[in-house]
């Protein structure tokens, strides 16, 4: 049976650049909410208008808003071999949504936890420098540049820091994230549909666990 991934991460975890391999690969199209509502705004639907009305009257979007553009984008062909959300389901009440979608898709649902320690993904966040001129990303931690303060390529450039890259931001969002997502990795792991992936590892070796989980080999 072919599989929706609910592919989760804590920011920094690496889960988007494992969802773009998985879609290079297998040809599962990476399903983002965030980009669904970029795409809706420009677009001439109902169910845009319906998205643009609520957008501009500066409600929230409710989950049965959110589950109608997942539905409709995840009844597309390219979607028919099965496909990965990322940044969905955000809820327990989306999570349940989603399970009436993939009984009317013929899919099955696996959870795939990427995970990171917090202490390590502060680190990624904090000491990520990158380059202005060809956007290289290094880290005082694991990828420091030869020269202090500048790119390799362009030895001119000094590197720049993101200003939402402090350790008191970090810990924020991480903290967010875990209050927002532990009820999910409980609702998923009570069905016994999440596989957790060590993702400290080099990133090939964490996509060959995820390859064989989404395939079945494990």
């Amino acid at each position: 049976m072919s599989k929706i991934v609910v592919l989760m991460g804590a920011p920094g975890a690496g889960k988007g650049t494992q969802a773009r391999l998985l879609q290079e690969r297998r040809g599962l199209p990476q399903i983002s909410t965030g980009d669904m509502f970029r795409t809706l705004a420009k677009a001439e639907t109902p169910l845009a208008e319906e998205v643009r009305a609520v957008q501009s009257a500066g409600k929230l979007i409710s989950d049965e808003l959110v589950i109608r553009v997942v539905e409709e984008r995840t009844s597309q062909d390219d979607c028919r071999r099965g496909y990965i959300l990322d940044g969905f389901p955000r809820t327990t009440v989306q999570a349940t949504m989603l399970e009436n979608i993939a009984i009317e898709q013929g899919h099955k649902i696996q959870a795939v936890l990427v995970d990171v320690p917090f202490e390590l993904l502060e680190k990624r966040a904090t000491g990520r420098l990158s380059c202005p001129v060809c956007g290289e990303i290094y880290n005082i931690y694991f990828k420091p540049p030869i020269k202090e303060g500048f790119c390799d390529a362009h030895p001119d450039a000094p590197l720049t820091h993101r200003t939402d890259d402090t350790s008191a931001k970090i810990k924020v969002r991480l903290e967010t994230y875990e209050q927002q997502t532990r009820p999910l990795l409980d609702y998923y792991s009570g069905s016994h549909r999440l596989s957790r992936v060590e993702g400290t590892r080099d990133l090939k070796v964490v996509y060959e666990d995820i390859e064989k989980i989404v395939t079945g080999d494990v």
